[in-house]
């Protein structure tokens, strides 16, 4: 009796893998600290995508824009394990190059309703990146940073971040959603320095 084999999946690996950090569950929805989900979701529903779980501890949602192939992606570890999903994300979809990563995340020193986009450098203490750093030993992945503004002196940022923002400040936090689909739609185009030096000025 001949024995089937088993046909190896080879995974090329999409042009770019985005990661849209936060909390899971109902209890963070729409919280600071949430952002990274809110723009991963939005730009899926903008290009017609579906989030489904896999074996990467995450949700993920595959589109395409244009000839490009984009995979969002929405951790479904907490915010300070982010790391363990991004390392099984860029293994099971062969992400070598850290250029080819990108990271959405809250940001406290901009101001809600301002972003920027960098690639590589510091880590500016946000446990997620840390945790990404530490799983896939390079800091050199690209971040989208979303301003959630600054807590008062006498609130921890611990506090600040798991908290819902104001009408006002979500109200412009929504605007900002909107222009980072922009941005990464650009960046898919045209590549980081043209992007940074297009969407950067406007803070």
């Amino acid at each position: 009796m001949l024995r089937r084999q088993r046909k190896r999946k080879t995974t090329s690996p999409p042009d770019l893998l985005v990661v849209g950090l936060g909390n899971p569950g109902e209890k963070y929805q729409n919280t600071r600290h949430n952002v990274g989900h809110q723009v991963a979701k939005a730009f899926s529903v903008k290009h017609v995508g579906a989030f489904k779980k896999n074996k990467a501890l995450a949700s993920c949602s595959e589109i395409r824009i244009a000839s490009q192939r984009i995979v969002l992606a929405i951790p479904q570890t907490f915010m300070n394990e982010s790391g363990l999903a991004v390392q099984k994300l860029t293994q099971l979809y062969n992400i070598s190059n850290p250029e080819d990563l990108l990271i959405i995340h809250d940001e406290l020193d901009l101001q809600p309703g301002a972003m920027k986009l960098k690639l590589g450098g510091g880590l500016a203490g946000h446990n997620g990146l840390k945790s990404i750093e530490q799983h896939i030993h390079t800091r050199d992945f690209g971040r989208l940073r979303i301003g959630i503004g600054k807590p008062e002196i006498s609130e921890q940022g611990r506090n600040f971040v798991l908290k819902r923002p104001s009408k006002q400040d979500q109200e412009k936090i929504d605007s900002c959603v909107l222009k980072s689909i922009e941005a990464i739609e650009t960046l898919v185009s045209e590549g980081y320095e043209k992007t940074m030096n297009k969407f950067n000025g406007d803070i």
